[in-house]
């Protein structure tokens, strides 16, 4: 404990001497201890200090006493801050009829606990009843404290925030520009909910595809924190915390976790080490270190931040949960498919019976868990859980929420995957107005929807197209997203890749020439993304009649592949593959069968003996193992490892 729980701490056994346990005035302190323990740090601390308090406050006032009431509303409240949203919604529920018989409908403690109960009802997972409950709320709030009241105003500020969460990202976005003007009015540009709003607009505008927006308001925002509250305070902290995140939003990933690793010993100094928000700044930046290109670090960092996270907010706080969905995926991420769709398999029954089934979180671990099982190899598998996963996120969503159009794309996606590359093209092709529609036609998501629909024309065999299609793409992901967003040098990829497939092996070498340098730079020399182009560079070469230069590339390639996703890892297993191609293609049939003959195993060990590319190994190992006159006329061609 820290500042007033401290000091309430040290109050507390003083006035239960001198006042007696039972005194109001004892009670009040018991009372104040709790809330500061909640906001040094401890939600857990602070809800059971609540609970022991409820039953002392109702022998001493009565069960209806409005500091009873008040002592229940808290109890609630600490509840669902130390990860029991579910259980905040239903206490709140049943404390909501108490207040209306015992204070009225309309006052302000009563309308206090509806305001609680629609929003926990949101972090629960209802988040379209959360935007009703606010929207019904709202106007009698006008009325009851007045348009311009400051729980008014926050009324309207949760309003915007939960019709943002329901998918009106831009909507809320909307609201809160107005919302800032008024609260710029009436308390000023430093008052601290004037912050809050500004906070929370920098939020929607990112979240609304603006990325470089919401991290130059969040930029903006600093400042006036540091002014206002000093450049040590938690909310200038958490300004600061989130000016990083959107800048790696932005496609700064390597800034981003650096400027997380400047944040975290001041969080650990000023908040302390085990405090949530040190917590969160700590998972993000091992989240960003991968984005930025350190798969196996991020892991290896989200591993050993579980335990304390466990420790510190419980096994089960919806936090220690996301940790997990997110250790998870890095997991794959660094190269171990399988054991991600492991972790979560055994994640997703546990939020099913924490959060829920038909919470957003738990859907979104339903998502990955087919991504994983896909990557690992059961691709249709990964079709059909697709599949039962749509219709339920178009019922608790809605069929335009984000969310449920990216588990359409991803279904298309993953039907190409499985052999349908055309279906994949119409599915996107439908998809793609859609987006549009619900995001605006240059936001991410909808360019993400062309990018895709570029690759699976080119896939369904239409690589002239497909070359077009990014061709148009990339000046705006250029003019919106930057030249040297991450995005934008993936359009430029697959845009040399595909001027490849359409016949001009030469053009594809020199374009992939001049993104090398510029991913070495931007993303790093092993960010997987980089070597992923220097696998294209490789394979076009040999495509335009060097395959000895090709084979060389990719015998110095493979190391590198083998050191940044590990040895088992899909692609690098397939960079290991086309090095026994090129030597083959380069006359050393010996030497490709050899390489061909060790890979097998490994690919029937990693993929299974009927994944594709296990496949394919074997067709290759009786390929080179009787080598032909005609053998260099024989087409093999690459599998592409990441559509984007």
């Amino acid at each position: 404990m820290t500042g007033a729980a401290a000091a309430f701490a040290e109050l507390l056994p003083l006035m239960e001497r001198v006042r007696g346990a039972g005194h109001p005035y004892t009670l009040t302190t018991r009372h104040e201890l709790a809330f500061w323990r909640g906001r040094s740090g401890d939600p857990a601390g602070a809800a059971a200090a609540f609970a022991e308090l409820l039953p002392l406050v109702e022998r001493a006032r009565g069960a209806e006493h409005p500091d009873t009431l008040a002592t229940r509303h808290n109890l609630a409240s600490w509840r669902g801050r130390a990860g029991d949203a579910a259980g905040a919604a239903k206490a709140f529920a049943e404390l909501l009829p108490v207040r209306e018989q015992v204070l009225g409908a309309e006052h302000p403690d009563t309308l206090t606990t509806r305001h609680d109960l629609a929003s926990w009802r949101g972090r629960a997972g209802e988040v379209t009843g959360a935007a009703a409950a606010f929207a019904e709320l709202l106007p009698l709030m006008e009325r009851v404290r007045g348009a311009e009241h400051p729980n008014t105003l926050t009324t309207r500020q949760q309003l915007a925030r939960w019709r943002g969460e329901t998918g009106d990202a831009a909507g809320a976005a909307a609201t809160l520009a107005e919302l800032l003007a008024i609260r710029e009015r009436l308390h000023g540009r430093a008052h601290p909910q004037t912050h809050a709003t500004r906070h929370d607009l920098a939020f929607w505008r990112g979240r609304s595809g603006n990325a470089a927006g919401a991290a130059a308001a969040f930029a903006e925002l600093r400042p006036l924190l540091e002014r206002a509250l000093g450049s040590e305070h938690p909310d200038t902290l958490a300004a600061c915390h989130n000016l990083a995140v959107w800048r790696g939003e932005a496609g700064d990933a390597a800034a981003t976790a650096e400027s997380l690793a400047e944040l975290l010993p001041v969080s650990e100094r000023i908040l302390g080490a085990e405090h949530p928000d040190t917590l969160a700044t700590r998972h993000q930046l091992a989240v960003w270190r991968g984005e930025a290109g350190d798969a196996a670090a991020t892991a290896e960092s989200l591993a050993e931040l579980l335990p304390v996270s466990e420790r510190v907010l419980g096994a089960e706080h919806p936090d220690t949960l996301a940790l997990r969905h997110n250790l998870s995926r890095w997991l794959g991420e660094a190269g171990d498919p399988a054991r991600a769709a492991v972790a979560f398999a055994e994640l997703l029954p546990v939020r099913e019976r924490i959060l829920g089934p038909e919470h957003p979180a738990t859907l979104a671990t339903r998502n990955q868990l087919a991504r994983w099982r896909g990557e690992s190899g059961d691709v249709v598998g990964t079709a059909e859980a697709l599949a039962e996963l749509l219709p339920v996120r178009e019922r608790v969503l809605g069929a335009e929420h984000p969310d449920t159009l990216s588990t359409r794309q991803q279904l298309a996606r993953w039907q190409g995957r499985a052999g349908d590359p055309a279906g994949a093209a119409e599915a996107l092709t439908e998809l793609l107005p859609l987006w549009a529609r619900v995001c605006g036609p240059e936001h991410p998501r909808t360019l993400t929807g062309r990018y895709q629909l570029a690759f699976w024309r080119g896939r369904a065999g239409d690589p002239a197209g497909a070359a077009a299609d990014f061709a148009e793409l990339l000046p705006i992901r250029e003019r919106i997203q930057g030249p040297e967003h991450p995005d934008t040098l993936a359009t430029r990829h697959q845009l040399a890749r595909w001027q490849g497939e359409s016949g001009d092996p030469v053009g594809a070498v020199a374009d992939y020439s001049e993104l090398l340098p510029v991913r070495q730079r931007v993303q790093g020399a092993d960010h997987p993304s980089t070597l992923h182009t220097r696998y294209q560079l490789a394979f076009w070469r040999g495509e335009a009649g060097n395959a000895a230069t090709a084979a060389e590339a990719f015998a110095e390639l493979l190391p590198d592949f083998e050191r940044v996703l590990g040895p088992d890892h899909p692609d690098t297993l397939e960079t290991w593959y086309q090095l026994a191609r090129w030597r083959g293609e380069s006359g050393d049939a010996a030497s490709a069968a050899a390489e061909i003959a060790e890979l097998l195993p490994v690919r029937q060990r990693v993929l299974g003996p009927e994944h594709p590319h296990t496949f394919a190994t074997w067709n290759a190992l009786e390929r080179w193992s009787k080598p032909t006159e005609d053998q260099t006329s024989r087409i093999d061609r690459p599998f592409e490892q990441h559509e984007g």
